[in-house]
């Protein structure tokens, strides 16, 4: 009996320790912040995608916290706008951080 106690000890303390490997600190995302983020970038790299006015444009996507980063290059400022407004409009996105480029 006893040994089966401390089985159940060593196994509850293993649980509580991968919970606290999942948890987020202000400079590393906890695993459901991650796959949040990952579905986020998803979501916004298909709308502008889907957009006409993209083709042949290098925009990037990251994601982290809900925080949205655009980067990289539209023809014209109409474009620029378009991005933007289209990963704005995905659900979950907190902020966009706009470091595209007009060229």
């Amino acid at each position: 009996m006893k040994t089966r106690s401390i089985t159940q000890i060593a196994a509850a303390a293993l649980f509580v320790t991968a919970l606290a490997g999942c948890a987020g600190t202000t400079k590393q995302e906890s695993t459901g912040e991650y796959v949040d983020d990952a579905v986020i970038t998803t979501k916004v790299k298909a709308v502008i995608l889907n957009e006409k006015f993209m083709n042949g444009v290098a925009v990037n996507v990251e994601t982290y916290k809900g925080t949205v980063q655009l980067s990289g290059f539209v023809k014209t400022s109409a474009d620029h706008d378009k991005a933007i407004a289209l990963a704005r409009s995905v659900k979950g996105v907190t902020q966009v951080k706009d470091d595209i480029v007009i060229r």
